[in-house]
């Protein structure tokens, strides 16, 4: 059994706006008599995002298309990759698409299709992110490469003076290193976010290469196998998938932590967060372009981070619906409720926050414009 060491929160302290919003968001449910998992829209838009992911591979390995025409149905291919990740298999680890663990386990192997493992990441995100959000040497999703700060606590280095340019292209990136390094890397660790000497079933070590090798063959050997081909084409055709699919993803989740008006605590000398879960969230967590009908579709309501990380077992499609509920609970309890009104002020405010913790000269202060 792996021993945590857990940082704790005094979840003694603001407690009635966790008892109120909770309340309140099972109310919205109880009151409009609906399920908190997935509804027609959402299976709707499985299907599409399975249907574009599937079809381009089914088009591609027929071989009755241009190079061109290839080309361009991998890039599609990269889109629907990141639909699928951000769609279905984020809802299904999270327990969220349904009441009906097998229907959520099978379709968490979504994510094992595009050559991640859903188990480990899990470990990485359902637990360690979601309890550990922002805070530095617990939370894995602020170590995204050694040359990317994302964190004002981490040690800084020269090549951090010019991450904001950097980081775009490490983004992109992230899904390559994660199909053949990362999920790899988290299964040897020891020492894997706050656990220690953590140790994985054999079951999931099997499950980790068998589904790995499923992808490589479908992925690499298959289509020099169908196709007329040369590996230099089958490379481009592979990393257009994979550097449109990473770069998505990458932008997608770092706009919900990493922005000017998100705070990166630190626990105190009995390692613990002087302050409600649940305000800890609020605080380290940001919304964006919540009006943007398309792209709420698309990313499976992630822009709604806030309410996505109060709530993860509630299926992404109804976070448009709980939002202005969170807003005005925050509001009343006088807590930050940080959000962005477009994508593109969401990506500028990243940006700048890149460029400031690149910069050795700037000094941190919690909530810092």
């Amino acid at each position: 059994m792996a021993v945590v060491e857990k940082v704790t929160f005094n979840n003694r302290t603001s407690r009635e706006f966790s008892k109120t919003v909770k309340q309140r968001v099972d109310q919205y449910f109880e009151e409009n008599d609906l399920s908190k998992h997935a509804n027609a829209q959402m299976v709707i838009k499985t299907i599409i995002m399975l249907t574009l992911f599937l079809g381009s591979y089914a088009l591609i390995t027929s071989g009755q298309f241009s190079l061109n025409t290839m080309w361009f149905l991998t890039f599609l291919m990269g889109v629907a990759a990141a639909g699928i990740g951000f769609s279905i298999s984020h809802d299904a680890l999270h327990g969220a698409y349904s009441s009906n663990n097998a229907v959520n386990r099978t379709l968490g192997f979504t994510f094992d299709m595009l050559g991640a493992n859903g188990y480990i990441w899990k470990i990485t995100h359902n637990i360690i992110h979601h309890t550990y959000t922002n805070i530095h040497g617990h939370d894995e999703d602020l170590e995204v490469a050694g040359f990317i700060r994302l964190s004002p606590h981490s040690e800084h280095k020269m090549i951090h003076r010019v991450q904001h340019v950097l980081a775009f292209f490490a983004y992109s990136l992230a899904m390559v290193f994660w199909v053949f390094v990362k999920d790899y890397k988290n299964f040897l660790k020891t020492n894997i976010g706050p656990y220690n000497s953590k140790n994985h079933a054999v079951s999931e070590w099997i499950i980790l290469f068998a589904t790995k090798a499923a992808f490589y063959t479908y992925m690499l050997v298959l289509p020099m196998l169908l196709l007329d081909i040369t590996w230099i084409q089958l490379a481009i055709g592979f990393l257009t998938l994979q550097l449109t699919a990473g770069l998505i993803v990458g932008i997608i989740f770092q706009l919900a932590h990493v922005v000017e008006e998100t705070d990166h605590p630190l626990p105190d000398e009995e390692n613990m967060i002087d302050e409600h879960w649940m305000i800890h969230e609020m605080v380290t967590t940001n919304n964006f372009a919540r009006d943007n009908k398309a792209l709420c579709w698309f990313v499976g309501g992630l822009n709604f981070q806030i309410e996505h990380h109060l709530f993860p077992r509630v299926c992404s499609v109804h976070y448009p619906a709980l939002s202005p509920i969170v807003e005005k609970t925050a509001k009343e309890f006088n807590i930050p409720y940080n959000h962005h009104e477009t994508f593109f002020e969401a990506v500028a405010s990243h940006y700048r926050t890149l460029k400031k913790f690149g910069d050795p000269e700037f000094e941190y202060s919690e909530a810092a414009a």
